[in-house]
């Protein structure tokens, strides 16, 4: 009898971990569009509401779910009096703290890194321009995700339920 239950509590923590990869697999698209529709209304806070940059980056984190929440509302707070940081800085900051918490790659976060570098240093119009920019390169991560999500979402689940069954069978 206590066999049989740690056989079940094997293949049920098998398949956890395949369930827990494979949501990561559809929570990266998902952050990717979240973060796509925040450069976008960055961009029209920069654009249209002359809203400056850490008030902007406060609004827009409250606009966002979490993860990416938390990313934009520390931006704001590093470029806010006491810490008076650049844009670069805090989000060089924000993104060491919460990146691990999304669901993103490398890709997404050189992509806001090369962003940040640009944010706060020039006038609108070449700010719009390495926003959009910004947009096009996720844009295409969000594709690349999809299709991703696609191949090994299924996949991840049943490999996980396979694995933990084939450990009790390596066991017993």
């Amino acid at each position: 009898m206590l066999k049989l239950f740690g056989a079940v509590l094997v293949v049920l923590a098998g398949t956890l971990a395949g369930f827990q990869r494979a949501r990561q697999y559809a929570d990266r698209p998902r952050n990717i569009r979240g973060l796509i529709a925040a450069l976008q209304r960055l961009e029209t806070e920069i654009m249209y509401g002359f809203t400056p940059l850490p008030e902007a980056l406060r609004r827009i984190g409250q606009q966002c779910k979490e993860p990416l929440r938390a990313l934009f509302v520390q931006a704001a707070e590093e470029m806010s009096p006491p810490h008076d940081r650049s844009a670069e800085e805090a989000f060089g900051r924000a993104i060491e703290v919460h990146w691990k918490a999304a669901a993103l790659k490398a890709a997404e976060k050189e992509v806001m890194r090369q962003l940040s570098c640009t944010l706060g240093t020039s006038d609108r119009s070449n700010q719009s321009n390495h926003i959009a920019l910004a947009l096009q390169q996720l844009k295409q991560e969000e594709t690349a995700a999809r299709e991703d999500q696609g191949k090994y979402e299924t996949m991840s689940k049943s490999l996980g339920l396979l694995l933990g069954a084939l450990i009790v069978i390596l066991i017993f």
